[in-house]
């Protein structure tokens, strides 16, 4: 049996004014503090996951705000109607 492929996926949010951003998703069970983000100088914050093939859905949370990724143009509804960003790895 082939071991699954992962791959390296890079996520990234402009968010200069941020104290604290981070990642969360179907691929973390939607924790809310296992993958924080890490600013640049830019004020981009970016966080790489290696994930196995799949689809995912995802959000930042801004100093606590649960925010869609406004470069991601994937958005899907969740089971309470918000919206979700998707990617396909």
């Amino acid at each position: 049996m082939a071991k699954k492929k992962k791959k390296r996926v890079i996520f990234r949010v402009f968010a200069p004014e941020a104290q604290k951003v981070m990642l969360s998703g179907t691929f973390n069970q939607w924790s809310q503090d296992l993958d924080p983000m890490k600013k640049d100088e830019t004020g981009t914050w970016e966080k790489i996951k290696i994930l196995p093939k799949g689809t995912y859905e995802y959000k930042f949370i801004v100093d606590g705000e649960w925010t869609c990724d406004p470069n991601c143009p994937d958005v899907v509804c969740d089971d309470q109607g918000a919206e979700n960003n998707q990617i396909v790895v």
